[in-house]
């Protein structure tokens, strides 16, 4: 039984033994009514304890509150699941820090990097160990190469020179490789070459992104995202649990070990990807009843602490966008409400930030929260322009959104948001663009009057004023398929002068259907 419970490593669980609904009490405690219903009918709607002879001598009464009870267990034990699967052990090494930054710098070949330099590809790097509580860049080493792809990531001199740079430094407690992603066996050579940890940039977001992550759907996404470094792990791990001795198979169960650990890897990967697909259900609903308000949405995308909060907060005046000066800040999709000139409400979508080389896993774990993006009726682009590299911060966001393979209208409307602007004196944005700051309430009644616009162009909406007769169908028909913005009653008229804003289409079923209304609208 040891090797078994061995055999669950961090990350990896067994499946649950199902509940067992408890055995009736003569004399029960006063128990909250939410236990009580849990105790009272079991999974699959069988009667439980404490049943019989509720609503009448059918039981139909209590069919209502045996339904309510069933799905809040379903809903608590989809829970209890989900929380199962995000027990895991940390991905890097807990407290302090003091870390050795290595950074490959390609100046040769197809590999050379574009619109950037070595010093602020090392600043970024920088950054994103800062981001994390105590820990520190030690020291920081820009060796030369022209094939990172290669095991060592460098040539066999530039190695030998790095190795003993790093074992000359008895302070340090692990090496930040800045490369994408390491393979396990050049990990693992890495390690025992300079006798400390080594992990890549793939593993560093990863794990800001777990320290970043509040909500159950971030957590989840994370997790997901997590288990291409469990594979690797599991290339890594001894054969057993006795590390070469012992039983081939587990319990006669005729699994081996690298089976075993390969079928709950499997298991957990399906979990995840199920839990998310809940949590997508549950989005979907609520973007369908946010479409049946008219309510348009303006999806805000950026890089990296670039001030999309900032912004938001600036234009909706809502007090819950809390923007911070951190790196990957935001990792939930969050809604704010505010509105336009014309008194249009508007949902401003706040997302996760872009990073260059941001690693393609991350992006398709996150494809859950990303899907927004797809669905908004306009995306915000904001530019932090004070930065050395907004081109390339540019670049890697509109690669990103690429990625994603949004619509070409989608992508082409685009309206891009030049922010920071109070950092750089006598700045003027391009024609496309609109200048602002976010923090200093600069520009934004342009930027308002252009996002106005810009909805009403994507959405195909008007904003008309129609009068209509009190107390006939056509309030209730334009509440039903537009989305009205004021109504002022004219009692001596008899009739109500209506701001909405409608589409073509349905404005010109409105004239079909009241032509006497449509006829008197202004």
């Amino acid at each position: 039984m040891w090797a078994l419970r061995a055999a669950v490593r961090p990350g990896l669980r067994l499946l649950r033994a199902p509940r067992v609904p408890p055995a009736p009490r003569s004399a029960p405690p006063p128990w909250p009514a939410r236990t009580l219903a849990a105790a009272r009918w079991g999974r699959g709607g069988r009667e439980g304890p404490g049943a019989a002879g509720r609503g009448g001598a059918d039981g139909r009464g209590g069919r209502a509150e045996r339904d309510g009870a069933e799905s809040e267990e379903e809903e608590e034990d989809e829970d209890e699941e989900d929380e199962e699967l995000l027990r895991r052990e940390p991905l890097l090494p807990a407290g302090t820090q003091r870390v050795c930054l290595v950074h490959p710098d390609v100046r040769w070949g197809a590999g050379r990097p574009q619109l950037t330099t070595a010093e602020w590809q090392v600043a970024e790097a920088a950054a994103l160990v800062h981001t994390l509580d105590g820990w520190a860049v030690v020291q920081t080493m820009v060796v030369p190469t022209k094939t990172p792809e290669k095991r060592r990531v460098f040539g066999k001199g530039h190695f030998e020179q790095l190795t003993e740079k790093i074992r000359a430094c008895p302070q340090l407690s692990c090496v930040f490789l800045n490369v994408e992603r390491l393979a396990a066996p050049a990990k693992a050579e890495l390690q025992a070459a300079w006798g400390l940890e080594v992990f890549d940039r793939f593993t560093l977001v990863l794990h800001v992104f777990r320290c970043n992550a509040r909500t159950r759907e971030a957590r989840l996404q994370v997790a997901l995202a997590e288990i291409p470094l469990l594979w690797s792990t599991l290339s890594r791990e001894p054969a057993g649990p006795g590390r070469g001795g012992g039983s081939r198979y587990i319990m006669g169960s005729g699994e081996s070990w690298a089976q075993l650990r390969r079928r709950l890897l499997r298991e957990k990967e399906q979990k995840l990807r199920r839990a998310l697909e809940r949590l997508r259900a549950r989005r979907r609903l609520l973007r369908r009843r946010r479409e049946q308000r008219a309510l348009p949405a303006v999806a805000v995308v950026g890089y990296t602490n670039c001030g999309k909060t900032t912004l938001i907060r600036a234009l909706t005046g809502d007090a819950a966008a809390q923007p911070r000066d951190q790196l990957f800040a935001t990792l939930d999709v969050t809604a704010h409400a505010g509105a336009l000139p014309s008194r249009l409400t508007v949902l401003f979508v706040d997302t996760i930030g872009f990073l260059s080389q941001l690693p393609h896993g991350l992006i398709d774990a996150f494809s859950a929260t990303l899907e927004e993006v797809a669905h908004a009726d306009l995306i915000v682009h904001v530019r932090d322009v004070s930065h050395p590299e907004s081109e390339l911060q540019k670049a890697s966001v509109l690669a990103a959104l690429r990625a994603l393979r949004l619509p070409a209208p989608l992508l082409d409307s685009l309206l891009e948001v030049h922010n920071k602007v109070d950092l750089v004196p006598g700045y003027r944005a391009p024609e496309r663009a609109v200048a602002v700051s976010a923090l200093h309430g600069l520009g934004l009644e342009e930027l308002r009057a252009r996002l106005e616009a810009a909805v009403l162009a994507a959405t195909a909406r008007r904003l008309c004023t129609l009068r209509v007769p009190l107390g006939g169908p056509e309030l209730s028909w334009l509440h039903r398929e537009a989305a009205v913005q004021d109504v002022s009653v004219l009692p001596e008229a008899g009739c109500a002068r209506v701001s909405v804003l409608i589409s073509a289409a349905a404005l010109g079923r409105f004239r079909k259907l009241f032509p006497e209304s449509a006829a008197r609208g202004s």
